[in-house]
């Protein structure tokens, strides 16, 4: 991955980081790994733990972030949150799954979008 698509979507976490803390969220993680693959972010909003999965795009010539977050992937984050919980020794309360695109200064979240 090249330097600039790095930076831009460093840049869409950063602004989906601030839209969940302003919402009253707690942060967890921001891009917990494994081997198996990475999480862009875990938040908690009281008893529910959330995982969400951001896309950022300078343009929507190939479509927007929501468009790419396919099937396969959404597959790839369910299997990553099980693992996440299963490494913190379980979670009490209700999992959700979120998805989050960015273009420019717009972000858009979806929540319980899988």
């Amino acid at each position: 991955m090249t330097a600039r698509r790095q930076a831009l979507g460093r840049y869409g976490e950063d602004l989906v980081e601030r839209w969940y803390a302003e919402r009253g969220y707690r942060i967890l993680e921001r891009n917990w790994r494994c081997p198996s693959g990475e999480l862009d972010l875990v938040v908690t909003d009281g008893s529910q733990l959330v995982f969400c999965e951001v896309k950022t795009r300078s343009s929507d010539r190939f479509g927007t972030g929501f468009e790419a977050i396919t099937w396969a992937k959404q597959q790839q984050v369910r299997r990553l949150a099980a693992q996440y919980v299963r490494q913190r020794g379980g979670w009490a309360g209700p999992l959700r799954c979120d998805a989050a695109s960015v273009m420019g200064r717009t972000v858009e979240v979806l929540t319980a979008a899988f």
